[in-house]
């Protein structure tokens, strides 16, 4: 179903996909007894490609490459397993997926699933805090290698990207091996703030609330998607469906929550017009962020605090006591001396 792709951007280098991961789909035509010429051929990749220990290919050509493999060896793990995923394995997870209402279950689905497939690796989906973890446990530890862990996590953090349509920015990638020789593609393949080596397991993180996500997908495209290879480039997800609770989460600090669009707009690398674009898209306004922020913070303090109306109007960006009052009224239902007497 899926191949693997590093995400690029204009200032990557053409070729970053290490040449130690068109070997290795090498060893596997050759433990299967099969010559890989043609699917190198048809990848442009050449025999003396091959041998260069710190070659590279581009995403274009490993895709190629694993693809026509995939199809050839009737093994969408690419020999990482000790045994094969027959072709169609991973679009038979993503079919038992596609109907969940949210990202969190689709993805705990997905892992359950791949138990039925093999039970070299358990894959589990978990939170802590504000961040999720996708963990990869290998049965036996070395067993299935970088290359197999690279392609699980590639391929499970690229279908969740697909699934709810959304760039979904890691927080870290851990791996349970020592750096590589081509350790800097990893900042390609994983971009992140952390990426560390000699791990317990396998692992990428992100932020928890991506898990609450409505799939954006339905079977008709997943029926689509299938006809080809999943392209893995994060990046292509320009939008970022967490916009929302980012917003919501710079108006929260004082320092921010007087900014005009154009100010938070570029805290976030887009224009006005895009933020009040993506933000209608996601059903919200900046306008009602704004509110909502502001009245968060007026409850808290009503709540938590013994100060006069007068101050918590002041603290929640309310120019004057009387349009607080007025304001508070309307949304809550009742004043701010009745809430807070009321708690």
């Amino acid at each position: 179903m899926s191949t693997l792709s590093p995400a690029a951007s204009v200032r990557q280098p053409a070729a970053a996909t290490p040449m130690a991961f068109a070997r290795a789909i090498e060893a596997a035509y050759r433990r299967n007894g099969r010559s890989p010429a043609g699917a190198l051929h048809t990848a442009q990749i050449t025999p003396s490609q091959m041998t260069e220990n710190n070659g590279r290919i581009t995403a274009r050509q490993m895709e190629t490459l694993s693809g026509a493999a995939m199809q050839e060896l009737d093994d969408e793990a690419l020999g990482a397993f000790s045994r094969r995923l027959p072709w169609g394995s991973y679009g038979m997870l993503a079919r038992a997926s596609i109907t969940s209402p949210n990202l969190g279950i689709a993805l705990k689905r997905w892992c359950r699933h791949h138990a039925l497939l093999t039970d070299d690796i358990v894959l589990k989906v978990s939170t802590s805090g504000d961040s999720a973890a996708i963990t990869v446990e290998e049965r036996e530890p070395g067993k299935v290698g970088e290359f197999g862990l690279v392609h699980v996590l590639r391929n499970i953090h690229g279908l969740a990207c697909w699934y709810v349509d959304s760039r979904i920015p890691l927080q870290g990638a851990r791996f349970p091996f020592a750096a590589p020789p081509h350790v800097d593609a990893y900042g390609v393949m994983f971009p992140g703030p952390t990426l560390q080596f000699d791990a317990a397991q396998a692992e990428i993180r992100f932020d928890a609330r991506y898990l609450v996500l409505p799939l954006r997908r339905d079977e008709k495209a997943l029926n689509q998607m299938l006809q080809r290879a999943l392209p893995l480039t994060v990046l292509q997800y320009r939008r970022d469906r967490l916009l929302v609770q980012q917003v919501r989460q710079a108006l929260g600090n004082p320092a921010v929550a007087s900014h005009v669009a154009e100010s938070l707009a570029a805290a976030f690398n887009m224009s006005p017009r895009s933020l009040h674009r993506q933000l209608q898209e996601e059903g919200a306004s900046l306008q009602q962020l704004k509110d909502e922020v502001r009245f968060e913070r007026a409850k808290d303090l009503l709540l938590r605090t013994t100060k006069p109306i007068k101050q918590v109007a002041a603290s929640s960006g309310f120019r004057n006591e009387k349009s607080f009052m007025r304001a508070f009224q309307d949304w809550v239902g009742i004043s701010p001396a009745a809430f807070r007497s009321a708690a």
